[in-house]
């Protein structure tokens, strides 16, 4: 393993019980109760269970029938799937204060690349992750901190819930011999049976094995089978480096209706999402203002300028008539947010896919 290899920084965000949280979070008679994303009626299947759930065996995949039995006091609740993507791309944007090296495997989980991140450790930002997760949106994730994906990866999953887990460099190896190989990521039940029949138990097992042999049992799989048992996992983290907003938000430490604190809020999200902006060399023609309430609906609204958007002042004044145009008294406001997006370099390469992309925002949130 080269130097460059074993200081490569990832984390693994996994959000815990990610869309049975989001219902507990939204529907306070649901906290502290056994919960079941889907699996209604008599051949219903779960999609996520609730960790108070989990306590009596209740797991996604399950029939609901079989869960009803395992815990006759579980509760189905139908699966929001808007509602969860709008969650994750909350959740994004909070990764994207600190890495533009995101790559995404589903809405409840991603990689995070943080090698260039060199004033922070990658405890640090994965720990500051989770708390800006846990303080901004009332859930709970757990975080995995090692020099490869295989092995962060791993790590998120190793103390959960609300984990972090780190995995250095002068350990991997040795983890993964201990490491039992139906953990792996990517070994289902039909390819740890096999290894079973090889007698290949644990990850130190697999170092018995030539690459041609691993190749021969388990054909593409086994080069990847062969690395990683000597805690090797060269796979870069894919991200879409073009980025279609740049945005941040304020979550006050207590929810208000106060028009005047909330413009005094809103100015301190100007001012940091200006330097943001000017910092990316980025030229924008839409603003957007989001207005997140003490029951967690929220609104969006955006106004587009014929023009890029050159001036702190003119984009303050239009948050600010967003703000006050849509400024209610009936709930109290916990989150502020803007953010600037519909930049001229991807107007000019595609302006059809931004429109669309822009306007699909709109229609989410």
């Amino acid at each position: 393993m080269n130097e460059k290899k074993e200081h490569r920084k990832i984390i693994h965000i996994d959000m815990d019980a990610f869309y049975a949280s989001v219902e507990q979070r939204n529907n306070p008679s649901l906290r502290n109760k056994p919960v079941a994303v889907g699996g209604g009626g008599e051949r219903g299947v779960i999609a996520a269970a609730s960790y108070e759930a989990r306590h009596y065996g209740v797991k996604s995949a399950m029939t609901g029938k079989l869960a009803k039995q395992l815990c006759s006091t579980l509760i189905f609740v139908k699966p929001n799937f808007d509602d969860y993507k709008l969650v994750s791309n909350e959740i994004h944007e909070i990764f994207s204060r600190y890495t533009t090296e995101i790559e995404p495997l589903s809405l409840d989980e991603a990689f995070l690349d943080v090698t260039g991140c060199n004033e922070k450790s990658a405890t640090y930002i994965a720990n500051s992750i989770k708390n800006d997760i846990k303080n901004e949106l009332n859930l709970i994730a757990s975080a995995g901190v090692s020099y490869n994906k295989f092995l962060a990866k791993i790590a998120s999953d190793m103390d959960k819930p609300d984990g972090l887990f780190i995995i250095e460099p002068a350990d991997g190896f040795n983890f993964v011999k201990s490491l039992p190989v139906k953990k792996f990521f990517g070994v289902g039940k039909v390819t740890a049976e096999k290894m079973k029949e090889l007698g290949i138990i644990y990850g130190k097992d697999l170092l018995r094995f030539s690459l041609q042999e691993l190749i021969t049992y388990f054909g593409k799989s086994g080069k990847f089978f062969y690395s990683i048992a000597r805690g090797i996992d060269d796979r870069p983290v894919k991200s879409n480096r073009s980025r279609k907003s740049i945005g941040t938000e304020r979550t006050f430490e207590e929810n208000t209706t106060d028009l005047v604190l909330l413009k005094s809020e809103l100015k301190k999200v100007v001012d940091i999402l200006w330097n943001r902006y000017k910092a990316n060399d980025k030229e924008g023609k839409t603003v957007y203002l989001k207005i997140k309430f003490s029951n967690f609906t929220q609104i969006t609204r955006a106004k587009t300028f014929q023009n890029v958007l050159t001036s702190k002042s003119k984009l303050l004044i239009t948050l600010n008539k967003l703000l006050v145009d849509n400024y209610t008294t009936e709930l109290p406001v916990r989150l502020i947010g803007a953010s600037i997006s519909g930049f001229t370099d991807a107007l000019t390469e595609d302006k059809d896919k931004v429109d669309e992309s822009e306007s699909s925002q709109l229609k989410l949130l």
